[in-house]
C-alpha cells in the first residue's frame, strides 16, 4: 500500500485507466490559492503572540445601587373595598399623595363615630382617674386627723393615769395618817380606860375616849375605801388608753383600708386609660389607613387591582411605583469557577441591550459602545441560577452611563484580568483552566557581597 517495499511495487500504468486520475493530472496548478493560504498561515501565527486581555463574562441586568430606590409594590395595611381611585398608570406622584381610597368592612370598626366616642371614653376614665386621686388625698388627711386625735386622747387618758396615781399617793398617805389617829386613839382609850380603874379618870372621859376612838376606826374604813378607789380609777385610766389605742388604729385600719381601696381602682383606672389611649391612637391610625398614600415620589408603573368595590385584604399589592430619582447600577452573574478573581474595585465594561456595541472582549480598547464600571458588592450566597451575583456601579472617572437606559432591560458585562498572547489565551481555554491561575513563583533576590 504504502510503495516501499520492491517486492509489492505498484503499476502506475493501471491508475491510468481511471477517468478521476486523468482529470487531476490534467487540472491546473493554482498559485493564488497556495499564496493566499500560506499569508493566512503566517498572520495566523503572528496573531497566536499578539496580545489578550483575560476576561471574565456575565450577563444581568440594570438596576438601582441604593434597595429604596428599587420599584416596589404599594400594599394594603389594612382589609378594605375600593371606593374611589386618584391615580391612573403613567401618572407622576409625589411622596404622600393618594393613591386610592377604600372603606371599612370589618364589624368591629363600622362605627363612623368609633374615634370620637372612644375618646369620650378616654375623657370619662381621666375623671374618674382623677376623682379616685382626689378620693386618695382625702383619705391621706383623714389618717393624719384621727392620728392628731389619738395622739391628743393618749395624752389625756395619760393624763389621767397621772391624776389617779398622785391620788393614789394622796390617798395612801390619808390612809396612813387615819391608822396613826387610830393608835393614837386606841392607846388614849387605853390609858384613860386603866386611869379610870384607878380611880384617877372620870368614865366621862373615858366615853369621850372610847367615841373618839370610833369615830378614828369609821374615818379609816372611810379612807381605805377611798384610797381603792382612786386604785379603781388608775386602772380604768389604763384600760382607757388601751381602748382609745384599739378605738383609733380600728379607725385607721379601715381609712387605710378605704384609701388601698382607692388606690386599687385608680391603679386599675390607669392601666383602663392607658388601653383606651392604645385603642384611640390605632382607630385614629387606622382612619388614616383608608387613604393609601404614595411612599415616595415617581412613577406609576401599573396597577394591581382595578374597579370600584372590589375588596382588597391586608398585605395584598395595590400597584407598582417605580421611583424618580435612583442611582444606575448593573447586577450581573458570574460562574462559581470565576468568583474568586473578582474583587471589590475592580474595573468592569459594561454595554446595554438596544444601544450600539462593538465589542472585543480580548482588545477592549478597540471596543466600541461598552462604558466603565467598578464593583461595589459581590454576593456570598449562590443565586437560584447556579451562579454568583455583582453589583456593578459606574465608573466616576469614565464617560457616564446613558441617561435613557429603564430599570430592568438587559446588560453585558466583562471584568477585566491579565493580558497573555493569544496562544496561552487558547491552550487555556482548551484545558478549561480558569483565567489568572497559576502564578509563577518569584526567584529571591541574590545578597550583594
Amino acid at each position: 500500500m504504502l510503495n516501499i517495499s520492491n517486492k509489492n511495487s505498484i503499476n502506475n500504468t493501471a491508475l491510468e485507466k481511471y477517468s478521476t486520475v486523468k482529470n487531476l493530472s490534467n487540472r491546473p496548478h493554482y498559485k493564488i490559492l497556495n499564496r493566499i493560504i500560506l499569508v493566512v498561515s503566517i498572520i495566523g501565527i503572528i496573531a497566536l503572540f499578539l496580545p489578550w486581555t483575560q476576561n471574565i463574562s456575565g450577563s444581568g441586568a440594570v438596576t438601582t445601587l441604593k434597595p429604596n430606590q428599587r420599584p416596589q409594590s404599594i400594599q394594603s395595611v389594612i382589609s378594605g373595598r375600593i371606593e374611589k381611585w386618584y391615580v391612573q398608570e403613567g401618572n407622576y406622584v409625589n411622596k404622600g399623595d393618594t393613591i386610592l381610597f377604600i372603606s371599612e368592612i370589618k364589624e368591629d370598626y363600622m362605627d363612623p363615630n368609633l374615634v370620637k366616642n372612644t375618646k369620650n371614653q378616654v375623657n370619662a376614665k381621666k375623671q374618674s382617674l382623677e376623682s379616685y386621686g382626689f378620693k386618695v388625698a382625702t383619705l391621706s388627711v383623714q389618717i393624719q386627723a384621727i392620728e392628731r386625735e389619738k395622739g391628743l386622747k393618749l395624752k389625756q387618758a395619760d393624763n389621767k393615769i397621772k391624776q389617779a396615781s398622785l391620788k393614789i399617793k394622796s390617798d395612801s398617805m390619808d390612809l396612813v395618817a387615819v391608822k396613826t389617829q387610830l393608835k393614837i386613839a386606841n392607846t388614849q382609850f387605853n390609858r384613860s380606860l386603866q386611869l379610870n380603874k384607878e380611880g384617877l379618870k372620870a368614865l366621862s372621859d373615858v366615853e369621850e375616849k372610847r367615841l373618839k376612838l370610833q369615830e378614828v376606826e369609821a374615818k379609816i374604813i372611810t379612807q381605805e375605801n377611798k384610797f381603792y378607789t382612786s386604785k379603781n380609777e388608775f386602772i380604768n385610766a389604763e384600760v382607757e388608753i388601751n381602748r382609745i389605742t384599739a378605738e383609733y388604729s380600728e379607725k385607721t385600719s379601715k381609712a387605710q383600708s378605704d384609701q388601698y381601696t382607692a388606690l386599687s381602682n385608680q391603679y386599675d383606672t390607669e392601666a383602663q386609660v392607658s388601653k383606651l389611649e392604645n385603642q384611640y391612637a390605632n382607630y385614629s391610625i387606622r382612619n388614616g389607613m383608608y387613604y393609601i398614600k404614595a411612599p415616595q415620589s415617581g412613577y406609576i408603573n401599573r396597577t394591581l387591582q382595578s374597579g370600584i368595590g372590589e375588596t382588597v385584604k391586608e398585605g395584598t399589592p395595590i400597584a407598582t411605583i417605580m421611583p424618580s430619582n435612583y442611582d444606575i447600577a448593573v447586577e450581573s452573574f458570574v460562574d462559581p469557577i470565576d468568583l474568586p478573581l473578582i474583587k471589590r474595585g475592580e474595573k468592569v465594561r459594561v454595554w446595554f441591550d438596544g444601544w450600539p456595541t462593538i465589542v472585543f472582549s480580548g482588545w477592549p480598547d478597540m471596543s466600541y459602545g461598552t462604558f466603565g464600571g467598578e464593583v461595589v458588592a459581590i454576593e456570598n450566597f449562590i443565586s437560584d441560577n447556579g451562579k454568583f451575583r455583582i453589583l456593578i456601579a459606574p465608573d466616576k472617572n469614565e464617560a457616564s452611563w446613558p441617561k435613557q437606559l429603564s430599570i430592568g432591560s438587559g446588560a453585558q458585562t466583562i471584568a477585566l484580568l491579565n493580558t497573555v498572547p493569544v496562544w496561552f489565551e487558547c491552550w487555556r481555554t482548551l484545558n478549561g483552566f480558569p483565567p489568572n491561575y497559576y502564578k509563577g513563583k518569584e526567584k529571591p533576590a541574590k545578597e550583594k557581597k
